[in-house]
């Protein structure tokens, strides 16, 4: 469905019929991901007073929103995104808005704001598993689709960094509830518009409705993004820690992780424009074990300059790992079922960031900074050993069923 150079570009994934205007729609309403946590933290801190409500709170947003991801997902791949997206991103910005009105001013009930957040993470619609299932129907070409899934990852990525400086320069000038309202703006509006799109598939044939089929070879993508999310979600509370234990001052970390984001967005777009000669498997697990063999060694560095670099050739391998599992999850997937295997990926990276603060978390001050870091690398090392030792282990993934417990975010 697409026309391209002898040498496809990033120019040419934007200048796919329709694909500039289906996927700015899609980046406006997946903004909302960017801007929806911090929303979710200062607006029911402000409300309730209480950091622990706040946490509360924004943990079963996250867990409702990453935990359900592929059952969401399903509906799509069973009934078409143009039938299912739009009654999630209602309910989901109309939920926003109801906790919107219930943290704009202090005293909100905090079992009721807890219950409207849940509701509205369990509702958020997968707008990024969408849109790579789109990607792999509007680009024929394997080359031209990996420049185009390093594209979206990039810019999604960005997303994640401008969503928070959104927000605060909006609480500069409103309550924090203001920003909530605006990721239901963003989200709805995106989502109209996206649906709109006259190369988004129309609702499935009523005889492939019958049951979703089963996702088959999901282990070494999955596999994959877990690590890379337990590794880098540690590493983020590693470089604090490096900085208060040498005695440096705390407001330089940001341009730390500021450097594993640049990394990490440079490193997405040169793995996009290079013709590999190797199989998708195979780069999926050197680019996990590159960004392991990194951060193994980087406890040693012998101060925060030195981390920053370090910080910028680990992120050089981030985003060419993920492309390359969503790439991988492409592949495997059946027609019908590209969606739900994105979003399992999705899932995957993150929980692993969830579970790699809160172990990072424990480990601190337990350990030598040194041996912290190298843990860290060491688990993306596994990731890449698990997905290069599962070429025989292909058991399918089923869609889960509702939970009836605890479940944490993603886009």
């Amino acid at each position: 469905m697409s026309t391209h150079p002898s040498r496809p570009s990033y120019a040419a994934v934007l200048r796919v019929p329709h694909a500039r205007r289906t996927f700015a729609a899609a980046l406006t309403a997946r903004l909302s991901y960017g801007t929806v946590g911090l929303a979710v933290l200062l607006s029911v801190t402000r409300s309730t007073g209480s950091y622990a409500v706040s946490g509360t709170v924004l943990s079963l947003f996250g867990a409702a929103t990453v935990f359900l991801m592929p059952l969401r997902a399903s509906l799509i791949d069973r009934h078409g995104p143009r039938r299912a997206l739009l009654p999630m991103s209602a309910l989901y910005g109309a939920l926003l808005c109801a906790l919107a009105a219930l943290t704009w001013r202090p005293g909100a009930p905090a079992p009721l704001v807890a219950a409207s957040a849940a509701l509205a993470g369990a509702c958020a619609p997968p707008l990024g598993p969408t849109m790579r299932a789109l990607w792999s129907q509007l680009v024929a070409d394997r080359e031209l689709l990996q420049r185009a899934y390093s594209l979206d990852g990039v810019a999604e990525e960005l997303l994640f960094v401008s969503g928070p400086a959104l927000v605060g320069a909006l609480v500069g000038v409103a309550p924090p509830a203001a920003a909530l309202l605006l990721s239901a703006v963003l989200n709805v509006t995106g989502t109209c518009v996206f649906v709109m799109s006259p190369v988004l598939p129309g609702p499935r044939p009523a005889a492939r409705r019958e049951k979703p089929a089963a996702v088959r070879g999901l282990l070494p993508p999955v596999a994959v993004a877990l690590g890379v999310g337990l590794a880098l979600s540690g590493v983020e509370l590693l470089v604090l820690a490096f900085a208060t234990e040498r005695s440096y001052d705390t407001a330089l970390v940001p341009w730390v992780l500021g450097a594993l984001s640049a990394g990490s967005a440079l490193g997405g777009l040169a793995g996009g424009a290079v013709r590999w000669r190797t199989t998708t498997r195979t780069r999926l697990c050197r680019f996990t074990a590159g960004l392991g063999l990194v951060l193994v060694p980087a406890g040693l560095a012998p101060g925060l300059w030195t981390l920053t670099g370090v910080m910028v050739l680990a992120g050089a391998f981030i985003a060419p790992a993920l492309t390359t599992a969503y790439l991988l999850a492409d592949e495997t997937a059946p027609e019908g079922a590209r969606t739900r295997a994105g979003a399992w990926v999705n899932m995957a990276v993150n929980t692993g960031s969830s579970a790699g603060a809160l172990v990072a978390g424990l480990l601190i001050g337990r350990l030598p900074m040194q041996l912290c870091f190298a843990l860290a690398g060491a688990t993306a090392l596994a990731a890449a050993a698990v997905a290069g030792g599962a070429r025989f282990l292909r058991a399918p993934v089923s869609d889960p069923a509702p939970p009836a417990g605890y479940r944490t975010q993603g886009s």
